[in-house]
């Protein structure tokens, strides 16, 4: 593991850009930056579109790792280059941005009310490859519906089980255990697994330090004997369908808290702009996003 990056996500002051659209999530993520479904027939084509727009976004100015902590890519971001250099190396060498890799490949149908994650096979040989690449950790992705007790242990016990996987192979893993924000028993399903979060945070033994990523909460300082929990690395926030005013305003009553925005942080960019006004919307979205994120 690097130390200067463990280092870095340990004391550093900002938050992680998430740019680790997938299959699933790209052809909105293109829409809401001006590129039509209609723009391509396949897939391959959707993939070079939307890393023309992570290279875009990784390389504008106002992308630095002084605001930006961390990036989370998706997997197949790993094979390929920005500036000559591999993706996750150029966040690294170049901007000092911690690079990490969703290794989750999506999700199950609602059972319980919770959708679990869909089986990794290839989880290994994704881990060889991160390793090559000097990714410093990654990110799963589970979704809570509802306030069910048992769905949601099945959750931890799927999420922590390949954490510690992903912990002996030398990787730092972001546990997401998503609140659907919509979910009309949201807040008892914050409180239930906070609870059981801790449990098994208590469970870890020293030396495997994790990361969450969690829901912005309806009860500010939520989080904070997770925030506070010595087997926490960091406690990052998703926007999860919050506009980026309303999730900034948000992430900043909850201190310790830092973001990991996707949606938020792109809003706004659009493959119309002049590179200029690109630079400009992008500088104004990563200073709100950092000034919520220093509380």
């Amino acid at each position: 593991m690097n130390v200067d990056q463990l280092t870095k996500m340990r004391t550093g002051r900002g938050f992680i850009a998430a740019l680790d659209q997938s299959g699933g999530s790209t052809p909105s993520a293109l829409r809401r930056y001006g590129i039509d479904d209609k723009a391509y027939a396949d897939e391959a084509t959707m993939f070079d579109l939307v890393h023309q727009m992570r290279v875009r976004i990784i390389t504008s100015p106002a992308f630095d790792g002084d605001r930006i902590l961390g990036s989370i890519l998706f997997a197949q971001t790993l094979d390929r280059e920005i500036g000559g250099r591999g993706a996750a190396e150029y966040l690294w060498e170049v901007k000092h941005v911690v690079p990490f890799v969703k290794v989750d490949v999506g999700l199950e149908e609602e059972s319980r009310g919770v959708k679990l994650m869909r089986p990794m096979p290839d989880l290994d040989s994704l881990l060889d490859s991160a390793r090559s690449h000097g990714v410093f950790g990654t990110k799963m992705r589970s979704v809570v519906v509802n306030a069910d007790r048992s769905g949601i242990e099945a959750v931890l016990d799927q999420q922590f089980a390949v954490a510690d996987r992903i912990l002996a192979a030398g990787f730092v893993p972001i546990i997401e255990p998503e609140v659907d924000i919509r979910s009309p028993q949201k807040q008892p399903a914050e409180d239930l697994l906070d609870t059981a979060l801790l449990h098994r945070l208590d469970a870890l033994p020293e030396g495997h330090d994790v990361m969450l990523k969690l829901t912005l909460p309806d009860e500010d300082g939520l989080h904070d004997a997770l925030v506070a929990h010595p087997r926490v690395l960091r406690v990052v926030a998703l926007s999860g369908g919050y506009a980026r005013a309303e999730a900034n305003e948000l992430l900043a009553r909850q201190h310790g808290v830092v973001a990991s925005f996707s949606r938020a942080l792109t809003e706004g960019l659009s493959v119309h702009q002049t590179q200029a006004e690109f630079d400009r919307t992008l500088h104004d979205s990563i200073a709100a996003i950092y000034r919520a994120s220093v509380t």
